[in-house]
């Protein structure tokens, strides 16, 4: 299924590519750009990436159910990814705040 119509990207080609990162690193967080990135391309309209984020999901998740991942190794990863998106979460709030405006 076209996914991408902006690079004439597949589903199919999306999850090759999120299966040779997760043979890199099983652990590491995957997002749309990085994806887009590792093929070499970049997004334009940008309006796939929900799609994307869903396909992520979908085959990290059949990855971690194949290679018989823990219980407490998704708990600790979950942890992680909990942790970096409050980071990220605190830093974005701090920029939007009308004392740390740039203009």
């Amino acid at each position: 299924m076209l996914v991408c119509s902006c690079n004439y990207i597949t589903d199919h080609e999306i999850r090759e590519v999120i299966n040779e990162l997760l043979d890199e690193d099983c652990w590491q967080l995957i997002v749309p750009a990085k994806v887009y990135h590792a093929m070499g391309k970049r997004g334009r309209c940008c309006g796939c990436f929900p799609n994307v984020v869903d396909i992520i999901i979908q085959t990290t998740e059949e990855y971690h159910a194949r290679h018989h991942s823990t219980e407490a190794e998704i708990f600790d990863f979950m942890s992680r990814l909990r942790e970096f998106h409050e980071e990220n979460r605190r830093a974005d709030i701090e920029r939007r705040q009308k004392s740390h405006r740039a203009a």
